[in-house]
């Protein structure tokens, strides 16, 4: 799933093509792509006909294209395999084109979605008074947002009672952080993933963001991290982070660090990749004392 590198990298590119333009018509091909919009396909056209975008936004994996007119926004989840395109107007259409936005200029382009697996999709939504749309305002800043709090973050992190993983994809603890860049992160700092949370000082917490922060700009730098074809920015083209991971996806193959062969467990669903020599896993916890 797209992980706020990739999401960051998609925002920019409606930024630059998107952002100021009025929408004239709205095409919905598949109801999955707008089931977040309660109220149905042709209510979430009808309502955005007519309407500018501002400039994209984003906070964690969430990005949103603010309204002009009113105080809504169109908010995007990109799920597991869905791209927001802006392609020729005359382009063939994509083989799981879901929805068209076209725009009231001769610019030529539109906007599209396009999602394989249909878990990702467009919806409007009500702002708050921040800015936000309504239904993501649990979600914590994520960061590289200027506005991060360091401190709260670690004292948030040591009330928590959690292992370290669970807490960076924690998102309303810190947003955007998914299992490629924590696992990246945590092999930087030497930090095993099942680490409880409680045992983090001060420093230990810092270290550890500013590990995530160096490696999410470097993902940033290189367009994301692409696996297949299914992530992609507004152009069709893929990152190439993945040529740069010290620890995700590199089973049995030596640590770059030390030498000793990465590992892969079962978590959550999902796999964790640590080294098992610079990562140690936490000392299980003395039993007590017979009385």
């Amino acid at each position: 799933m797209p992980e706020l590198p990739e999401v960051e990298v998609v925002r920019r590119g409606l930024e630059r093509w998107v952002s100021g333009r009025t929408v004239e018509d709205v095409d919905v091909l598949h109801p999955r792509a707008v089931r977040r919009h309660l109220a149905g396909g042709t209510d979430f056209a009808a309502r955005l006909t007519g309407l500018r975008f501002g400039t994209a936004m984003r906070r964690g994996k969430y990005l949103w294209i603010p309204l002009d007119e009113v105080s809504a926004s169109l908010l995007g989840h990109l799920g597991m395999s869905g791209q927001l395109l802006v392609q020729p107007s005359d382009a063939p259409d994509e083989k799981h084109l879901r929805i068209r936005v076209r725009f009231a200029d001769d610019l030529g382009t539109e906007m599209r979605f396009v999602d394989q697996r249909t878990f990702g999709g467009l919806s409007l939504h009500d702002n708050t008074p921040d800015g936000l749309p309504d239904v993501i305002a649990h979600i914590a800043r994520d960061p590289l947002d200027p506005a991060f709090d360091d401190a709260a973050f670690h004292t948030a992190l040591r009330l928590r009672r959690t292992t370290i993983k669970r807490a960076l994809l924690d998102q309303s603890l810190i947003s955007g952080v998914g299992n490629i860049y924590a696992d990246e992160a945590l092999w930087r700092a030497g930090i095993h993933y099942e680490r409880p949370t409680a045992s983090f000082t001060r420093p230990r917490t810092a270290e550890l963001l500013g590990h995530v922060r160096a490696v999410m700009r470097e993902a940033l730098d290189q367009g994301g991290t692409s696996f297949d074809s299914l992530y992609v920015n507004v152009n069709g083209q893929s990152g190439y982070f993945d040529r740069s991971l010290d620890a995700y996806g590199r089973e049995d193959e030596p640590c770059h660090r030390c030498g000793t062969p990465i590992r892969r467990r079962p978590w959550m669903n999902r796999s964790s990749y640590f080294c098992p020599r610079c990562q140690r896993p936490p000392r299980p916890p003395r039993p007590p004392r017979p009385a």
